[in-house]
């Protein structure tokens, strides 16, 4: 007991040293925030121990430091007058103010050597901060304004549309913000016009082509990429996805056999054992000792497996509508496999394993139609479709 008491102490003191020179090197280095983190996270509990001294310290600083740090950023970003500054300078007052409420709940701090507690500046940044985001708001909706009328490319409209997110964050409900969203997401989209080529002289079911052009049931989750199988007048469409399935094989229907003998003892009742003269033998307490008879059975197997198989070719490809140019291609294959096994058998069913006996009862089935095995294939297919849909990326 008094071993475990002394590790967990030698644990202790060296985790406590351990965190003392991390906070250290943080505020060595220029990492404030990140020797504060430690520091406070140290003092949440037993904050007047002995030990919690030098987090005191080392916070007081890294505070005064990082304040300091900030403010005459500020300054210097005020002095250039450049709009552009305004996310900095707001987000800057903004962890002024966060920094400091962090600290609020631990004080006093107080220093035993110094005989003081320690100097933690606080400024009310409200007005900064609001001051700072009516002009931010300002900039950044003009901004938004100015480029959705002018901006000639996809990715200049998701950088504002970035920006109006932001916008809304920050001030929600701003002027028509939530319309220019809109706007800026439409806009910078790219709409991908799909259609289906059937190149086999098979027909193919008007559900597989239903349900591979149903995107809705991709789980697609796509910001920038909207496809329609079935296009829109009054939108102009960037690209263009062929799905071309150009062979449809499928197989003759077949029914191949087996047969199969099996013997096996089984147990069949049982009897008394007797020895080698015929006499009954008995156990310690003069009873007859009963074993279980076996006897041999035989049984003849016939298992029939009804095969029908189909296999679907293709390919995949993205062309820009713009260029008229061939931006990439893949193939797609799908194979769907029907198989029903039956089966009979002739004698005593017990000389039969346990996976020869479960087809045992079971009757021929009717095989499937051609066009049932093309649409059967047709979730592997689909499969395919999501992979390359959710993996290819046009810009």
């Amino acid at each position: 007991m008094k071993k475990l008491l002394l590790l967990l102490i030698v644990s202790a003191t060296l985790a406590s040293c351990s965190s003392v020179k991390q906070t250290e090197k943080a505020l060595n280095t220029g990492n404030y925030d990140q020797a504060i983190g430690i520091a406070l996270n140290k003092l949440r509990t037993n904050k007047e121990k002995k030990g919690k001294q030098p987090y005191i310290l080392m916070l007081e600083e890294a505070y005064a430091k990082v304040v300091d740090r900030d403010k005459n950023a500020v300054v210097y970003l005020e002095k250039e007058g450049n709009p552009a500054n305004l996310e900095r300078m707001y987000n800057t007052y903004v962890a002024l103010k966060n920094r400091q409420e962090r600290i609020k709940p631990l004080l006093p701090l107080y220093l035993v050597e110094q005989g003081r507690n320690a100097n933690f500046a606080m400024d009310n940044y409200d007005q900064k901060i609001i001051a700072t985001k009516d002009k931010l708001s300002k900039y950044l909706y003009d901004n938004a304004k100015g480029l959705l009328s002018s901006a000639n490319k996809k990715s200049d409209y998701r950088a504002v549309y970035e920006n109006l997110i932001y916008l809304n964050k920050i001030t929600p409900g701003y002027k028509n913000t939530t319309d220019l969203i809109e706007e800026a997401h439409f806009k910078g989209t790219d709409f991908v016009r799909v259609n289906m080529k059937n190149k086999t002289n098979v027909i193919i079911p008007k559900r597989l082509e239903g349900d591979l052009l149903n995107f809705g049931t991709y789980g697609l989750d796509d910001l920038w990429t909207v496809y329609h199988s079935q296009p829109q007048k009054t939108i102009k469409y960037d690209y263009a996805m062929e799905v071309t399935l150009r062979e449809i094989n499928i197989s003759p229907e077949k029914i191949r056999e087996r047969q199969l003998e099996r013997e096996k003892l089984v147990k069949d009742g049982w009897k008394y054992l007797v020895d080698d003269e015929g006499e009954f033998v008995k156990d310690d307490e003069g009873n007859k000792i009963k074993v279980d008879k076996m006897t041999k059975v035989r049984c003849e197997y016939y298992e029939f497996t009804q095969f029908k198989a189909t296999n679907v070719v293709g390919n995949v490809q993205y062309k820009n509508l713009r260029t008229k140019q061939l931006l990439d291609a893949f193939p797609i294959a799908s194979e769907y496999v029907f198989e029903h096994i039956y089966a009979k058998f002739n004698g005593d069913k017990r000389a039969l394993e346990d996976d020869l006996v479960r087809y045992l009862g079971l009757q021929a089935v009717q095989f499937p139609t051609n066009e049932q095995m093309v649409y059967d294939s047709g979730e592997g297919l689909k499969n395919k479709l999501k992979s390359i849909i959710t993996s290819y990326r046009f810009q």
